[in-house]
Order: structure tokens, then C-alpha cells, then sequence
């Protein structure tokens, strides 16, 4: 059965038609524009959606990938980072418009479904795939299948509370993790010590920070205790990194590192793994979600 899966992302909207062997028909991308508000969004989806059904005569659901979290209980996104689309029934709007099923799963939950089933741990029955950069979040695949929780949360590791009365975070609580090792919590911490703007992986590959080494050695103790906790807690068989933080190899090393000497156990085998799909995760991720009904 041929599959459709939609990225929507922050800057564009990608759509991808699988085989049954997982080999790209077609792709289409057009950008998000997002500043033009929700119908317009909408209706680019609907676009790219129809020219994919119209390749290969589609007939069944079709996967989309979003940003922000779904409130499983209304259909509504949260937390979205386009704005727009918070509050709104997107998923109903669809297949009103479309008239075909629409599967929906945040870019996390895709991007963990993605790298456990076609991307770099395959080989695992057990896998925490984390997307770390603009903000921190996560989702858990389980044998395949993405692994939600009672309340649909699993995997919301960027809200666990590294430090009791710490940095405020704009999920109500204080400390979470996401406000000490996500790029914009470094960014603004970088700014504060030096009184410049860097990004992240700036700082990193032209090792700016030694000149501040403080900030590097915040970075990889915070990094290391977040997945240390998870580690202690779900002890999945591999974990990969996403997201534009991925990139920074110090992660792989000094971060493992860090993680291994705050887990419960004196011997940790899970490897820290960097993603092989990159960018296309969340569509492929979107496209495997029609498996799984």
C-alpha cells in the first residue's frame, strides 16, 4: 500500500508518497509562509496532499507531522511554536477538506518512529528518539510503535525538573530541562555571560567557549543528567539525537560521558546515537503512521 506523509513544519510543508518497500514516488515541498495565519496553512497542505493522491490514486489515511502538542482529548494543537495553530481543529479541518483520515503525531513522536523504523536504530526494540534545538522534547518508540502514555505525554522529557527553583519555564514549573539545555536557554545563557548573541553550534565548532568554559561544562553536566534521568527511568535500548543540536559531536562523547557517570548503574550500554534521516524524519515519520492502524 502506497502511504502519504506531511511534515508542517515552521518554514515549509513537505509531503512525501512511500511504496510498500519505503522508496520515495514523489516528493512536495511549498513553504509554511505562517505569517499568512491558519486557513492559508490549511490550504497548502490540502494542496501538497492532493498532488500526492493524485500520483499514485490514493484512497487511505494520510500521516502529519506537527509541531506542538496535541490535546488527544479535543483534536486541538498547544504549545505550537506557529502560533497560529493553537486552538485549532486541524486534523478535523483536513478531513472535511480532504476527505480521507488524517493521522496526526507531534515531530517528536514522528522523529522517534522515523529513526526506530527506517533510520538509525532499527536494530532496537526500545528507542527515545529526543529533538534537541529551538526547544527539548522526545518521543518513545516501543517495538515499533509509538508509545504515548495514559495521558499522552510519554516522552515530554524537556519538562522534568533538573533544578527545584530554577529557571522559570513557560510551562508554569521551574527548572526544567528544556530551559538549560535546548539552543535557546544556551543562547541566552552565552548572552549573558559574554553580552553577545552566538548560536549554539557557533560557539561549538569555533570553541568560543574557551574562553568561557563555564558555559561548556553547564551545557554537557545539564545535557548528561537529563538523559541520565531518563536512562534510570525508561532504560531504553538506544537513544538518538534530532534537531539541530545533533550536530555538535562533543554530544557523542563529553555528553555520553557525562550521562553515563549520572546513571544508576556502573555499567551503561546505551549507545547515544546521531540521526540518519536528518531533516526528512518527521515526513517519513508521518508516512508510518498509516502502518500503524
Amino acid at each position: 500500500m502506497n502511504r502519504i506523509g506531511i511534515d508542517l513544519g515552521g518554514t515549509k510543508i513537505e509531503g512525501v508518497l512511500l511504496d510498500e518497500q519505503n522508496n520515495v514516488l514523489k516528493r512536495e515541498r511549498v513553504l509554511t509562509e505562517r505569517d499568512n495565519g491558519y486557513d492559508a496553512i490549511v490550504e497548502k497542505i490540502v494542496s501538497v496532499a492532493e498532488t500526492l493522491i493524485k500520483t499514485a490514486d490514493v484512497n487511505g489515511p494520510i500521516g502529519i507531522c506537527t509541531p506542538g502538542a496535541i490535546d488527544h482529548s479535543t483534536g486541538m494543537l498547544k504549545n505550537s511554536n506557529t502560533v497560529c495553530l493553537i486552538g485549532k481543529p486541524l486534523k478535523e479541518d483536513l478531513e472535511k477538506a480532504l476527505g480521507l483520515p488524517i493521522l496526526m503525531e507531534n515531530d517528536a513522536n514522528c522523529f522517534a518512529l522515523a529513526e526506530a523504523t527506517l533510520g538509525i536504530a532499527q536494530e532496537y526494540n526500545v528507542v527515545f528518539g529526543i529533538i534537541l534545538g529551538t526547544g527539548c522534547g522526545a518521543g518513545i518508540v516501543i517495538n515499533k510503535n509509538i508509545h504515548l502514555g495514559a495521558n499522552h505525554i510519554a516522552g515530554e522529557w524537556g519538562h522534568h525538573v533538573l533544578y527545584p527553583e530554577g529557571r522559570d519555564c513557560y510551562c508554569g514549573n521551574q527548572g526544567c530541562a528544556e530551559v538549560y539545555i535546548s539552543g535557546t536557554a544556551l543562547e541566552e545563557e552565552w548572552k549573558q555571560m559574554t553580552g553577545e548573541f552566538q548560536q549554539v553550534t557557533d560557539i561549538i565548532d569555533q570553541q568560543l567557549y574557551q574562553a568561557h568554559p563555564q558555559w561548556k561544562e553547564n551545557f554537557i553536566l545539564n545535557f548528561g543528567r537529563a538523559l541520565a534521568n531518563v536512562i534510570d527511568i525508561l532504560d531504553p535500548d538506544a537513544i538518538v539525537l534530532g534537531g539541530g543540536l545533533s550536530k555538535i559531536d562533543l554530544l557523542y562523547s563529553e555528553g555520553a560521558a557525562s550521562a553515563y557517570k549520572e546513571t544508576f548503574s556502573e555499567t551503561v550500554v546505551t549507545p547515544i546515537l546521531k540521526n540518519k534521516l536528518g531533516d526528512s524524519a518527521g515526513v517519513f515519520g508521518a508516512a508510518m503512521l498509516v502502518e500503524k492502524i
